[in-house]
């Protein structure tokens, strides 16, 4: 699997966090998605981010980060810091690893092996989701999904098309969520109100993706594909 781990990065002293940011940009499977100086405000933001993992200090002032850690439910952490006092606290809560300061690329890059891993077995296990639809829950297999867009009549839902040409609406869910349960490396969001399944793509271009849909005229659905996600498309293409 050769898609990016999004990640948050967590340290309220700006220098740390800054080489911590430098070290994450020299890693190719890591994507900073967004680094914070303050855990409150990571923890008022956390919901409209897609991230898979959160790299964090511990000791801070307020909330300190094992206490950020739990929050995050089911995203990984890696945890760096000065004291190796927290370590046993750290794997209590599965911590993906711990890392003491001065962080070195070479155990970064280690423990960025370490969530990779986790996350390729977490995907390649599961074969369904079940989520909350218009008509009660529903299993949602993931070599059926082609398409996800917002609903026309309430952005919080999102529709889904199927394989079989059935829409599904989903109740009040995210995309942040919803790609949270996709298998990283079948799935796409190529903008801010589109998610593609990777096997519906027929061409693309710079800003432009032709899929296999049909739209209401019998042409392919041709999809934009926006700067902010196009990276991301760009390496799964080349898996």
């Amino acid at each position: 699997m050769n898609t990016k781990l999004k990640c948050l990065l967590l340290d309220d002293e700006l220098p740390g966090l800054t080489y911590l940011k430098m070290l994450c940009e020299q890693i190719p499977e890591l994507e900073v998605v967004k680094a914070f100086d303050n855990p409150e405000k990571l923890l008022a933001e956390m919901g409209g981010l897609d991230f898979d993992l959160c790299i964090t200090d511990i000791e801070m002032p307020g909330i300190d980060g094992l206490s950020v850690a739990n929050l995050l439910k089911d995203k990984m952490v890696i945890f760096t810091t000065a004291y190796k006092e927290y370590a046993a606290d750290a794997f209590d809560i599965e911590a993906i690893d711990y890392i003491t300061k001065p962080v070195k690329k070479e155990r970064l890059q280690k423990a960025v092996a370490k969530a990779l891993e986790k996350i390729n077995k977490k995907t390649s296990n599961k074969k369904f989701i079940q989520l909350n639809t218009d008509k009660g829950k529903a299993l949602l297999f993931f070599d059926q999904i082609l398409y996800i867009q917002p609903s026309e009549t309430d952005s919080r839902d999102k529709e889904v098309l199927m394989k079989d040409g059935n829409v599904i609406l989903l109740k009040n869910i995210t995309f942040a969520k919803l790609l949270s349960h996709l298998p990283k490396a079948d799935f796409c969001r190529i903008n801010k109100k589109e998610i593609i399944a990777m096997k519906v793509v027929k061409f693309f271009a710079h800003d432009e993706i032709t899929a296999t849909i049909l739209d209401k005229n019998g042409k392919n659905l041709v999809l934009f594909l926006s700067d902010i996600y196009r990276s991301d498309f760009l390496c799964k293409v080349n898996i």
